[in-house]
């Protein structure tokens, strides 16, 4: 379901550069916001009430984590506020950069987790032919952001007086 919300929302955004909207100018850009549209939806998750049984909730993500992992309920806020701070990041070009190379160390260090999830049979867990491409896939994403972002630095002001 990730990857078609990412490809999906890649798709919407290029679309919308074809007809001049320039922030969706290259492919780059549009998969940063279709990365970051992704992560808003996957960080959703980790606040969503385990009362709520119709997505991934809360307790889908407390049982994904490995029991060597300590606060584990914890440790779901933590990546789902990291998971929007790196969304956010995405789409302010000044932080693309960071955010980018942050979201891609955050998604390896989260590929245990989706590894003993696959093998737990947790109930949101993707069979691990799938998951560990997805991983990559984001890493790489991610990645290509990050590589490709500008550095945006005030110009230098130079005054002459005489």
């Amino acid at each position: 379901m990730t990857v078609i919300v990412l490809v999906v929302a890649t798709l919407v955004f290029r679309a919308l550069g074809a007809l001049g909207v320039r922030r969706f100018g290259t492919w780059r850009e549009s998969a940063a916001h279709g990365l970051a549209v992704m992560l808003v939806m996957t960080a959703s998750a980790h606040f969503v009430p385990e009362s709520v049984t119709f997505m991934p909730n809360y307790g889908d993500m407390v049982a994904m984590v490995p029991p060597f992992v300590p606060f584990p309920g914890f440790m779901v806020y933590l990546t789902g506020v990291l998971e929007l701070a790196g969304a956010a990041g995405l789409v302010l070009a000044r932080f693309r950069k960071p955010a980018g190379i942050c979201l891609a160390l955050l998604f390896v260090v989260l590929l245990p987790a989706n590894i003993y999830a696959a093998i737990a049979g947790t109930s949101i867990a993707s069979p691990l032919i799938e998951r560990i491409p997805e991983q990559a896939l984001y890493i790489a994403i991610a990645l290509w952001a990050a590589l490709g972002a500008r550095s945006e630095r005030p110009e230098a002001s130079v005054s002459v007086t005489r």
